[in-house]
């Protein structure tokens, strides 16, 4: 099938093949004609497929069938999204596809920056609004943004704005749309949280599903390192420079770990950046461009904040500590083997992680291969070139904030999803559009295709 076939308008063809596509992904030929059609969708698929245009396309085609009237230009389409970083690149997704559409306008609404600039932007007329809920939320307060002339509305990584306690803000929402819309929710994974939203948001929806429930990409090659907590950081160093990784994503549980982790392998050598909640927006983006550009070597995301990476043919990610979740291990192994590229994701995993490895494996019906790495094995004596780098910087020897025994409260904070007054650990994922020669070899599904619990601003 080409995009031809799916009865997209020319505008919308050219610039597909602008970016080199020439198929869809199965989740846009599956989608598009049942947005087109108008119908409620209930969208199940992993980052990487190509979801993110599965939507952005036709949400396009439909508003250059139907030009706005009057002399105030309304807000059409609003898109939820649980973090900057996606708001960010379901933006840079629109103007993509929506390059050759020039009376189509778009504002990406989100924290982090000032707001004014965001208030003119609305007063002078979009026809979309991409935005997380808490700033939208402001918006609806100070009455500058107006959504009683919405006709779609789209959630984006619902599974994501659920766990990070956004139910409430997004009804909030909700209750001042219009209710004669279209709705479309997109999730990673279907829980009964998801399925209960949908039941209530949703009218006779139609049902997609590429991929089957909680799965990881096929060509990811997962392996576990069993090491010793306080030879983590050595290791990494050891599998970084033996294998002259250029790109290397790694998953740390808190914000101040990742920070710290960054810094010891700075020590190391090796260039690398953290990226999470407690940085500001500017600094979030230009570490996330240098990762994508090579200056940086290694970057280290917190969970949330890595919703926003989304890299063609990123080779390697590592989860430094595993996720207290068991389905937080499918999102970030989803960073890696997209769009048909392969990939490989490792876990290093102390004594007191075995229980969260087991979840794991319980979710993925499978066992993950362990692999020994000589010279790190589970009570093995340091090397004296570590030794020797302890010595010089033993502040890197402090204990973690988040020990790995506690996860009963963990997983009860992340059930709950309480409010917090601090920073969010925002990020993102999305989808580029479709496959260049191949239908499953999409680009990365970029542009199109310590956890926290607070609002997105």
């Amino acid at each position: 099938m080409s995009f031809a076939e799916l009865g997209l308008a020319p505008e919308l063809l050219r610039a597909i093949a602008d970016e080199g596509y020439t198929q869809p992904t199965p989740i846009q030929a599956q989608s598009i004609p049942l947005v087109l059609a108008g119908r409620d969708l209930l969208g199940a698929a992993q980052t990487g497929t190509g979801k993110t245009a599965a939507f952005t396309l036709p949400i396009l085609n439909k508003l250059i069938a139907t030009p706005p009237t009057g002399a105030q230009r309304q807000v059409r389409v609003l898109v939820l999204v649980p973090t900057r970083e996606l708001a960010a690149q379901v933006g840079e997704s629109i103007r993509t596809y929506g390059r050759h559409l020039p009376a189509v306008k778009t504002a990406i609404i989100f924290g982090g920056v000032g707001i004014n600039p965001q208030i003119d932007q609305l007063r002078r007329g979009v026809d979309i609004v991409v935005a997380t809920p808490g700033r939208l939320l402001d918006h609806l307060q100070q009455r500058t943004v107006n959504l009683s002339g919405i006709q779609m509305l789209v959630l984006d990584e619902a599974d994501r704005m659920l766990d990070m306690g956004f139910i409430r803000d997004i009804r909030r929402v909700i209750a001042v749309l219009p209710k004669q819309r279209q709705n479309l929710l997109f999730s990673a994974t279907f829980n009964n949280d998801i399925r209960g939203l949908a039941e209530s948001l949703l009218n006779n929806p139609a049902s997609v599903e590429v991929a089957a429930r909680n799965t990881t990409a096929e060509r990811v090659e997962q392996r576990v390192h069993f090491v010793d907590k306080s030879r983590k950081t050595a290791l990494i160093a050891h599998l970084v420079k033996a294998g002259d990784w250029q790109q290397v994503l790694i998953f740390t549980r808190t914000k101040h770990g990742a920070n710290r982790l960054a810094e010891q392998l700075m020590r190391e050598g090796i260039v690398s950046d953290a990226i999470h909640g407690n940085k500001s927006q500017n600094a979030r983006t230009r570490a996330l461009a240098d990762f994508k550009s090579g200056k940086v070597r290694v970057l280290v995301a917190t969970d949330i904040a890595a919703r926003g990476i989304d890299i063609d043919q990123l080779p390697h990610v590592i989860n430094h500590e595993l996720p207290n979740v068991p389905e937080d291990y499918v999102h970030r192994i989803g960073r890696t083997g997209r769009a048909g590229a392969e990939g490989e994701a490792i876990s290093l995993v102390s004594g007191d992680e075995r229980a969260f490895l087991k979840d794991i494996q319980r979710l993925l019906r499978r066992e993950i291969p362990v692999v020994v790495i000589p010279g790190f094995e589970v009570g093995s004596a340091p090397s004296a070139a570590e030794l020797a780098t302890r010595a010089a910087h033993p502040e890197r020897e402090r204990p973690p904030l988040a020990p790995g025994n506690d996860r009963g409260n963990q997983q009860r904070r992340r059930s709950s999803a309480p409010r917090s007054n601090g920073n969010n650990n925002n990020g993102g994922g999305n989808s580029r559009p479709a496959a260049r020669a191949n239908p499953q070899a999409n680009r990365g599904s970029g542009r199109p295709g310590g956890q926290t619990t607070q609002r997105a601003r």
